[in-house]
């Protein structure tokens, strides 16, 4: 089966899409800050604060349309820091909601697969009334962490591709 590289970082990739959106932007102090390490991978990290009624940090990509129809699932290559973090994507930059996906890290790198079927939609951490993912393309795709405690964070992200 084909697949499709939605980002593969590597020590010449153009971050300039990638960006953070924390908690600020409704009064909370959490920071996130998203940069290219040395071996040339992503690294989203920063602190959690639940000042103000804060609690997360968000790092999204846009992109030009990826049609998904001949595809059930998004590859991603991470080492994280042993918290949960949710994967996000919108099939338009528009939408209001996304689709989520929660996954655990370890320590080490690992492979996790996102079946598209089973995202669902949300919005501000509310589920919605509707089915999951069924769309035919992604725009947009997003890490969040929000784990309901004051906390710092690490996630450094290898790859993304659509299989």
């Amino acid at each position: 089966m084909t697949s499709v590289p939605i980002f593969d970082f590597k020590i010449t990739s153009d971050t300039n899409h990638w960006t953070i959106v924390d908690d600020v932007v409704m009064g909370g102090k959490s920071s996130g800050k998203f940069t290219l390490n040395k071996e040339g991978n992503g690294v989203f990290e920063g602190d959690i604060s639940l000042e103000n009624n804060g609690g997360f940090s968000l790092l999204r990509y846009r992109f030009n349309k990826i049609g998904t129809k001949q595809y059930s699932k998004i590859i991603l290559k991470v080492k994280g820091d042993g918290k949960t973090y949710q994967f996000r994507i919108k099939s338009k930059t528009t939408d209001d909601y996304a689709y989520i996906s929660f996954f655990n890290t370890s320590k080490d790198w690992e492979t996790i697969t996102v079946s598209l079927a089973s995202m669902y939609p949300a919005f501000r951490g509310r589920k919605l009334n509707f089915s999951n993912y069924d769309q035919e393309s992604i725009e947009e795709i997003a890490f969040l962490i929000g784990n309901k405690k004051e906390e710092n964070f690490k996630l450094e992200i290898d790859s993304i591709v659509l299989k």
